[in-house]
């Protein structure tokens, strides 16, 4: 039987004789106070309670939460409540039996966010590529829920810059965007390099700049120079971060050759290091295990190790099947996933956690320096973004670079 509300138990009761009066003090309550309503708080856990006032005929979370709600007969009040890890970060919507997610602040439609909660949580478009739609959901964070102490600008420290830039490609054809961070901290020597895919929301929602300006000039990280490198679409990206002879042409033969001719980049592999979320997470873990020689390191978070998608066990999960027959490479990794990765949309395929647990186990065999990390959360970028730094310091934080005397 779920858990129930103490503020909804009430409300029923004082429903009964207060009537359209009371529902209406409600809704003011929890206006000024926000949704979801958060209660009985345990060492472990709270018990969360989502609302929705509207007429549907059904509705329901998404992203981060999957829970149904129930309409109150004879009210416009919807709830529905679940007990949720007191450390818990993630986002959510809601929804009226649509796939579709919200594009819009609104409120309204068949997918939206929550109106209710004061913590609006935007994914901006990509402004270069004109198919692309910026979407909306609501910010959850607990009361435990981990600090964030690299992803804001911290005062005083100096900012990198950023170079809009492009790079011809062979492999792809055409030109593929690369935005080029240079670290306001000189080096006495070549720079360390970083590749991040989906480079525009890696800069605008994971907040990589001002995570690597707070560790560099706290001294976690050496200066280091990083190249996000964007995809023409999202149909592009979908294609071009597969692992493919494709993908590992353009990183190793186009984009390393590139970089080295145009800024003091190290030749040195195991300073080198590649990341990427989801897909992007698979493409990095991909390159590097492919062509050991052009890295040393990747930051894989939440990476699509069940691709490519199919209800035959035998095609499923490829990376980790391919590498188990290829020779070891020298690559340390940093892999995080959610904890509520564990759900899968299609019958008959693999859930996100379960793939990225066997393939650390694979590295693990096969003697890979592994940091390995489940936190709290979905498939989502407001974990992404405070667990990159995790990443950096794990595959990073044990090199030091003398600063050069002008630093």
């Amino acid at each position: 039987m779920p858990e129930t509300s103490p503020r909804i138990a009430r409300l029923l009761h004082d429903l009964r004789a207060g009537g359209a009066q009371v529902l209406a003090d409600f809704w003011r309550e929890v206006a000024a106070r926000g949704t979801p309503l958060i209660e009985r708080i345990d060492g472990d856990s709270a018990l969360v309670t989502f609302l929705w006032r509207g007429e549907a005929a059904q509705t329901t979370t998404g992203w981060g939460i999957d829970l149904t709600l129930r309409r109150v007969p004879g009210t416009d009040l919807w709830h529905g409540s679940q007990r949720l890890p007191v450390d818990l970060r993630t986002i959510y919507f809601l929804r009226h039996g649509s796939p579709e997610l919200p594009t819009d602040a609104t409120g309204r439609g068949p997918t939206h966010l929550d109106l209710l909660n004061h913590h609006p949580f935007r994914l901006p478009a990509d402004p270069a590529d004109p198919n692309d739609r910026e979407l909306w959901a609501s910010l959850l964070e607990l009361p435990k829920a981990p600090d964030e102490p690299w992803i804001r600008h911290h005062p005083g420290v100096p900012r990198g810059t950023v170079l809009s830039t492009g790079v011809r490609t062979a492999a792809w054809g055409g030109r593929r965007r690369v935005a080029v961070y240079r670290p306001a901290v000189p080096a006495a020597g070549p720079l360390p390099l970083l590749v991040v895919f989906d480079g525009y929301l890696s800069r605008a929602l994971l907040r990589v700049p001002a995570t690597l300006d707070n560790l560099i000039a706290a001294g976690r990280i050496p200066p280091t120079l990083a190249l996000f490198v964007s995809a023409p679409s999202g149909a592009r990206r979908m294609a071009e971060l597969r692992p493919s002879a494709a993908l590992r042409a353009f990183v190793t033969r186009e984009l390393l050759p590139w970089a080295r001719r145009r800024w003091a980049v190290t030749d040195d592999p195991a300073r080198r290091v590649i990341a990427g979320s989801s897909l992007g997470g698979l493409a990095a873990a991909y390159v590097a295990l492919a062509a050991p020689r052009a890295f040393g390191a990747v930051i894989a978070q939440s990476g699509s190790f069940w691709w490519p998608a199919s209800t035959q066990p035998d095609e499923r999960e490829w990376l980790t099947r391919a590498y188990a027959g290829w020779p070891a490479a020298p690559v340390r990794f940093y892999l995080d996933v959610g904890d509520r990765e564990n759900t899968w949309p299609r019958p008959g395929q693999v859930d996100q956690l379960s793939v990225n647990r066997r393939f650390r186990d694979l590295l693990v065999a096969r003697g890979h320096q592994v940091t390995y990390a489940e936190y709290r959360g979905g498939h989502d970028y407001v974990n992404w973004r405070r667990t990159f730094a995790e990443g950096l310091l794990a595959v990073l934080g044990g090199q030091r670079e003398p600063m050069s005397s002008s630093a």
